[in-house]
């Protein structure tokens, strides 16, 4: 998901999306361990995922504080 669309999310979405990815996150995990992981790149664009909602997310937070 491009940085851009995550902006136009509110926070009650970015949790949410948050949420699906730790999730997907997990069954990734999981699937790996088990070597039934049929894209592995999924795993890296997850995680990327990820850390981009936590980016804007703490962005959002520092500019509230302000």
């Amino acid at each position: 998901m491009k940085a851009a669309e995550l902006h136009k999310m509110t926070d009650i979405e970015l949790v949410e999306k948050l949420a699906s990815y730790k999730k997907e996150q997990f069954n990734l995990r999981w699937q790996t361990a088990s070597h039934q992981n049929q894209n592995p790149k999924r795993a890296r664009e997850v995680r990327r995922n990820i850390a981009r909602i936590n980016t804007i997310m703490n962005d959002r937070n520092r500019k509230e504080a302000k």
